[in-house]
């Protein structure tokens, strides 16, 4: 174990935890309110040192489809969503009666995708959760599902936790599961299969390491790997650690090298790219050819039309696209500056040649540098 990592880890002042359904819910019996009032003593112990929490809890849908009798049947997404709204007020009902016998309190956050996508809702997420951190009160914040489509679904927790980290530039995401961390094959199949102790968050052999998810929850080892890599992002390291692990949550902030720590290796981005790294839905693809490709990985400059051999989708001006190489390998996302249908007819040209085809002139990149985050 990296001791220096550790250590930066246990002094970090901003932490998500993000807490699974497995873990929260018994393992679908129903919420483990014994559980969660130990995790809550953890977070109001940790907080009484310093350090500002938010927590990201799954286990609404779990809940709701129990007291429903749902079972483990497919449901629906209207039922989903009922299921949500009913599991949701048990779930933060638990949280409230936890920290509240510490003399804490609590604010319920709940988001979905647009919340994220969205710049002006986005910002105001930020300044929310940051002003209840001030307070000294906990945020406990999960996805929308009562509301939330496939089209505006976040996913699974585990990215939302990544995309809170991100909001807040936070300094470490604590995944909590029913795993001891990530092991170096899927447990499930490989009983003996080592834990991993420590690797960076961008190592591509983390991707064969991953299992699959459990059947409560919508993520598994992979959607935790992904997540560490969007948390990196803004500089945050994160640990993968068992949450039935006694008192995990005060070892972690004493530097004990519990479970897997993913560490974050690359330079933070600053807020703007945080906010476009997260977003998980492009409209549009432009490809670009191979020396535009090199330029963009090597410098991270403007995407020019004479560099972009193909646009696909149907975005407009403003909408997030995928920027990828000629084999089709991404290498970063941005906004575009302009519409589908005006980018297919000014692919190659120089930028002296724009207002001849479109009768104007926007923007003399399809997609300015400050508006590009490239992998």
């Amino acid at each position: 174990m990296s001791a220096s990592i550790r250590s930066q880890v246990a002094n970090a002042r901003t932490w998500v935890v993000k807490v699974g359904s497995a873990l929260i819910t018994a393992d679908g019996q129903g919420l483990d309110v014994d559980r969660i009032d130990a995790w809550c003593e953890q977070i109001v112990a940790i907080g009484e040192a310093g350090r500002r929490v938010v927590v990201v809890s799954s286990g609404a849908v779990a809940e709701g489809r129990r007291r429903l009798g749902y079972g483990a049947r497919a449901a629906a997404i209207h039922e989903l969503a009922a299921a949500a709204a009913v599991g949701q007020s048990g779930l933060i009902e638990a949280y409230q009666r936890a920290f509240s016998r510490r003399g804490r309190d609590i604010a319920q956050v709940l988001l979905t995708h647009d919340d994220m996508a969205d710049r002006q809702r986005y910002l105001n997420a930020r300044a929310t959760l940051a002003t209840l951190l001030d307070l000294g009160i906990t945020p406990v914040v999960n996805e929308n599902d009562s509301v939330a489509t496939d089209e505006i679904k976040l996913g699974d927790n585990d990215t939302l936790a990544a995309m809170v980290a991100n909001l807040l530039a936070a300094d470490v995401l604590v995944v909590l599961t029913d795993q001891a961390g990530l092991h170096q094959a899927d447990p499930r199949l490989e009983p003996d299969a080592p834990l991993l102790g420590e690797a960076s968050a961008a190592d591509a052999g983390l991707d064969g390491m991953a299992g699959r998810g459990g059947g409560l929850g919508r993520g598994g080892m992979a959607t935790k790997v992904a997540a560490a890599r969007l948390a990196a992002r803004s500089g945050a390291h994160t640990v993968i650690a068992g949450g039935r692990e006694p008192r995990v949550l005060c070892r972690l902030a004493s530097g004990e090298p519990l479970g897997t720590l993913l560490t974050a290796d690359l330079a933070p981005l600053d807020a703007r790219k945080r906010w476009l790294a997260g977003q998980l839905r492009a409209k549009g693809e432009l490809r670009v050819d191979a020396g535009a490709a090199e330029a963009i990985r090597g410098s991270g400059v403007s995407i020019l039309p004479a560099g972009v051999t193909a646009a696909s989708g149907a975005f407009h001006r403003g909408d997030l696209v995928r920027v990828v190489d000629a084999e089709g390998g991404e290498i970063g996302k941005g906004l575009a500056n302009y519409d589908a249908a005006e980018t297919r007819r000014i692919l190659g040209l120089r930028t002296t040649e724009i207002e001849a085809v479109l009768g104007f002139v926007g923007e003399s990149e399809l997609i300015h540098r400050d508006n590009l985050v490239v992998w």
